[in-house]
């Protein structure tokens, strides 16, 4: 990718996350030399749970799984991240290992926004460090409300949570013509994302099924739009 090419898909990225941040093209160009780019197969780990940080991220092609891990070895899913957004922020600003594991979840290729980029961001751009730390406290109250309904709500809830989560994130296109929209997710996937058993998740997906709330099939669920 040329360096115009790579300012310009920079300027859209930034400009897809923080609205109100400018940067001129002499600043883009700096970036651009300092920011670097990093494929993943699918599957492949980017970083573990526990992990130390080097860097913050943002997905420019395919979708990056973000998960817990327990010692049971049970999973639950954070988030499907869908281009263009970032994610590792926390940790790498902060300084501390990864409180979550992420991977490809699908064939990937990532922003990485190490060190020298970071400081470039916060010293030399003007109006960054009031974005990052806006995006920050939206995430923050995002996890408290995560925290909330998996300590207050009940498992139907929480799938309806989980099931409004994979529409922003994994919606195929428009509703088709008797309102039903296409979500590219497995049982498996919206079990973790609820933290529920697939046990629990099978018999909320048979209720709501025969209610007429819903629709699924090997890898894909249907909503009402």
């Amino acid at each position: 990718m040329g360096d115009d090419s790579k300012a310009a898909e920079l300027q859209r990225l930034l400009q897809a996350n923080f609205a109100q941040l400018a940067l001129k093209p002499a600043a883009l160009q700096a970036l651009a030399a300092l920011v670097a780019q990093r494929s993943l197969r699918r599957g492949g780990v980017l970083f573990a749970q526990g992990q130390p940080v080097q860097a913050f991220y943002a997905v420019q092609r395919g979708e990056i799984e973000t998960r817990f891990g327990a010692p049971d070895g049970s999973v639950s899913v954070l988030e499907y991240v869908q281009p263009p957004s970032f994610f590792g922020l926390s940790a790498f600003a902060a300084g501390l290992p990864s409180r979550y594991e992420a991977l490809a979840s699908k064939a990937s290729r990532l922003w990485v926004f190490g060190p020298e980029a970071y400081r470039y961001l916060m010293d030399e751009v003007p109006g960054f460090a009031r974005a990052m730390l806006a995006e920050l406290s939206r995430r923050y109250d995002g996890t408290l409300h995560l925290l909330e309904a998996s300590r207050h709500s009940g498992a139907a809830e929480r799938m309806q949570l989980a099931l409004a989560q994979l529409r922003r994130e994994r919606a195929e296109g428009e509703p088709d013509a008797e309102g039903w929209l296409a979500l590219a997710a497995t049982q498996a996937e919206l079990a973790a994302l609820a933290n529920v058993s697939r046990q629990t998740i099978n018999q909320l997906l048979r209720q709501a099924v025969g209610e007429g709330r819903l629709r699924h099939s090997y890898g894909r669920l249907w909503v009402r739009a």
